[in-house]
Order: structure tokens, then C-alpha cells, then sequence
């Protein structure tokens, strides 16, 4: 059977003395959404995540770290992958910091990596329309960037459906904010550019009559965190993601 080494990832080290804006360089260029960091022997101290790094829009930035950090989630490197997955549902993220025996950082385990496995190990009973979230943030393609980019840093949220006509037609998340130069320049300079350019489409979409077992297999098939729940009339009335479905997994 699996354990968490299985799964190691080898991701970026940040210093508490380091400057925010090398989290956000690391964060973009890298694709993870939580960065681990350490002392200077190595020993984690806490996490800091996308949400934190979008709310410093200065490129030239001397903020650092430190006051932006978390206490991290963690597990041995021979834990089994129910620990892995216990701990990132008790903490809220998508991933855990991997430490040795004397609480050295070693790396992390994703939950992008761990769901399949999970999925494919236990049972999901339910409707997604039991656990979906019901109070639904959309926004619409012409929202300027600025206005998204509030919502998201404000609010928490990870991701908002994109809606027009009373239809879903993309979604926008905050990697999306990270990984485009040009949104960082519409911030910063105030410019109105369109939502449009950034989002993804199509959004791929679940319905409340849908088990909890569809909705988690869409998630690993098209590799993607969130699912728009709609009406048959393509009407938006929630949205389920992995840490939803992590939650009502048996483990």
C-alpha cells in the first residue's frame, strides 16, 4: 500500500526573512498553492498560500514573510495516505508539509496527487446537492480584473464561476491571477481589463441530482478543483469542490 514518500513532491523552500514578492514569484512560476517555510536549519515553521501573496500587488515589495504565515499542516514521510489526507481536510488546503523525524522539511503531498487515490480507495454516499456550497460569488466576463481580484482576496474563496445570460461559460480561480503578467499590470496601473481573458473555458459543470462518486471522478478526470453546480436550465445554484468531497469521503 501507498504511504505519503509515494506521493512526495519536492516543492519550493521559502525563509521567514524572504520577501513576499519571491512567494509570489515561486507561486506562479511553480503552479503550487500553499509554499512551506523554514528556519535557518531547516525545521518548518508554517505555510503561507496564493490568497496571502495575491494581496501585495507591489512588484518591488520589501513586506516579508513572517507576517503572513500559518501554522502548517504535516505528516511523517511513512504515514499512510489517510493521514496525509486527514490532515489537509482538518487544515483547509490543498496540500501538507512532509517532515522528517527531528521536524525537518522535506517536501509536501498534494491534494491533486492524493484525491484520485482516495477516490478510488473509499466510498462517497450522497448527492451533490447535499454538500454543495449554495451561496454561489459568480461574476460576469466584462468585470474588470480589479473587481474579481477584490472579490477573491476579500472573500477567500479559491475560485468563481463566470456567468452570462444565466449560464455558466467559464471560471476563474487565483492561479489564474498569478500566471498572467497582464493581470498583475491591470492591478497595479488600474486598467479595465475584462475577467474574459483569464477565465477558463468551458466550466465543466455538475448537477445536484448527481452522486458525490460522478462528481469526484469529473474532478480527477479533468484535473480541476471546483465544479459549478446548475439547473437543468443551466441556472448556477452552487459549486462543490475537492475539499467538499474530501470531507465526505470515509476515511
Amino acid at each position: 500500500m501507498k504511504v505519503v514518500s509515494d506521493l512526495l513532491v519536492k516543492s519550493p523552500v521559502l525563509y521567514i526573512t524572504d520577501y513576499i514578492t519571491k512567494a509570489r514569484q515561486l507561486l506562479r512560476e511553480e503552479g503550487f498553492r500553499e509554499l512551506y517555510v523554514t528556519d535557518e536549519k531547516g525545521t518548518l515553521v508554517g505555510y503561507i498560500d496564493i490568497t496571502d501573496v495575491l494581496r501585495v500587488t507591489d512588484t518591488k515589495s520589501n513586506v516579508t514573510i513572517d507576517g503572513f504565515l500559518k501554522d502548517a499542516p504535516s505528516v511523517y514521510s511513512d504515514a499512510i495516505l489517510e493521514d496525509a489526507a486527514v490532515a489537509i481536510r482538518d487544515a483547509g488546503t490543498d496540500s501538507s508539509a512532509v517532515v522528517g523525524a527531528k521536524g525537518e522539511f522535506i517536501g509536501s503531498i498534494l491534494l491533486s496527487e492524493l484525491f484520485p487515490v482516495l477516490v478510488n480507495r473509499h466510498e462517497l454516499h450522497g448527492l451533490v446537492g447535499d454538500v454543495m456550497t449554495r451561496r454561489v460569488v459568480t461574476c460576469a466576463p466584462d468585470d474588470s480584473i480589479q473587481k474579481v481580484y477584490s472579490l477573491i482576496t476579500e472573500s477567500g474563496y479559491s475560485a468563481f464561476p463566470v456567468e452570462k445570460d444565466n449560464a455558466v461559460v467559464g471560471i476563474v480561480s487565483r492561479k489564474d491571477f498569478l500566471n498572467t503578467g497582464r493581470v498583475r499590470s491591470s492591478i497595479s496601473n488600474s486598467a479595465n481589463t475584462s475577467v474574459e481573458i483569464v477565465m477558463t473555458t468551458p466550466a465543466i459543470v455538475a448537477f445536484k441530482g448527481d452522486s458525490l462518486d460522478d462528481a469526484a471522478k469529473a474532478i480527477v478526470r479533468h484535473d480541476i478543483s471546483h465544479l459549478p453546480v446548475i439547473e437543468n436550465d443551466g441556472q448556477i445554484i452552487g459549486i462543490i469542490n475537492r475539499q467538499d468531497l474530501l470531507n465526505n469521503l470515509r476515511i
